[in-house]
């Protein structure tokens, strides 16, 4: 099987590349905007022709897209996140290949969800921000293009390479720097917000999966089980070893200076993290659940990495920087 990956270098589509080379029966090819792209193109500013010649050349089985932005203003995010889709589907419509199009979803297209609950593919999409509205508008493009085309709405992937920017990802580096300064306090904020997160690995094993499937439409990828951060702060001060006290700040998260794990020279600052202009930058509310039957019965995917060996490979990462 040959297969297209778009967007090999990102945080997702390296797990992916990785899960597909695994596979004897796989013949990769990475297109992206890097150096080590096996070809260089920009989704964001190729032409659609450029790119079914492209298509027409190689003749890919599947296309996976892990291409996007996650930060940025709503133009940005519009080129890159839904822009580049357009161009991939109409590239596809026009290319002789027949190619299967794994498109790359994410739950922020979902939008707040009532706590207690678990989001299903027939839920009403309403994003509460400019990401989760730029994704939406590209499943949308992918659903409506008459291609064989399969979008996994992946919920909140973490483990190795989590971007330091995002929530876990932030809580390791504040937890990371209280150890190296000798803190014995760690200042949270935005601890109550629940996500369901994923292991990065499940989600290159649920890509893998779908390239194989013959399954259509919206596809769910979590675990099916909602975590607050406040639980998730406490099993990875438990897996770094971090003996130190774990005060909850109250109150929405709010910017102010020697935020970030910068503590004061000299002055053993307490750490105050987790800071952000909104209590939830991505657009999901207080709480986001997965319910992942489809996946399970359409891809025969399960979520096999739990939470404790995710935070483990997190730690590890910020444990090398100290």
């Amino acid at each position: 099987m040959r297969v297209l990956l778009l967007g090999a270098n990102g945080y997702l589509g390296r797990f992916v590349a990785d899960r597909l080379l695994a596979d004897p029966a796989v013949q990769l090819t990475a297109l992206g905007r890097g150096d080590d792209a096996d070809v260089r193109f920009d989704l964001a500013t190729g032409s659609p022709g450029a790119l079914t010649r492209f298509l027409d050349a190689v003749h890919p089985g599947v296309v996976v897209n892990c291409a996007g932005a996650t930060r940025g203003g709503a133009r940005e995010l519009t080129r890159h996140n839904t822009v580049a889709v357009a161009t991939v589907c109409e590239a596809l419509r026009r290319s002789g290949c027949g190619a299967r199009l794994v498109q790359i979803g994410c739950a922020s297209e979902y939008g707040p969800s009532q706590p207690g609950s678990s989001t299903a593919e027939d839920a009403v999409p309403r994003p509460g921000g400019p990401y989760g509205v730029s994704k939406l508008a590209a499943t949308e493009l992918v659903l409506g293009s008459g291609l064989d085309a399969i979008v996994l709405r992946v919920f909140s992937p973490v483990g190795p390479g989590t971007p330091a920017g995002s929530p876990l990802g932030r809580l390791a580096e504040a937890m990371r720097r209280a150890m190296q300064s000798g803190d014995g306090e760690l200042k949270l904020g935005g601890l109550g917000v629940q996500r369901d997160f994923v292991d990065v690995r499940d989600v290159a094993r649920a890509v893998h999966a779908a390239s194989l499937s013959a399954a259509q439409g919206v596809v769910n990828i979590g675990t099916g089980r909602s975590v607050k951060l406040r639980d998730a702060a406490a099993v990875l001060a438990r897996v770094a070893g971090y003996a130190g006290a774990l005060h909850e700040l109250d109150g929405p998260p709010v910017m102010r200076p020697g935020l970030i794990g910068s503590p004061r020279s000299g002055e053993g600052a307490a750490l105050e993290h987790l800071a952000t202009p909104s209590p939830y930058p991505d657009g999901c509310g207080s709480w986001q659940q997965a319910d992942v039957r489809t996946a399970r019965d359409r891809l025969g995917w399960r979520p096999r990495i739990n939470l404790e060996e995710s935070l483990a490979d997190i730690w590890m990462e910020a444990a090398c920087r100290i």
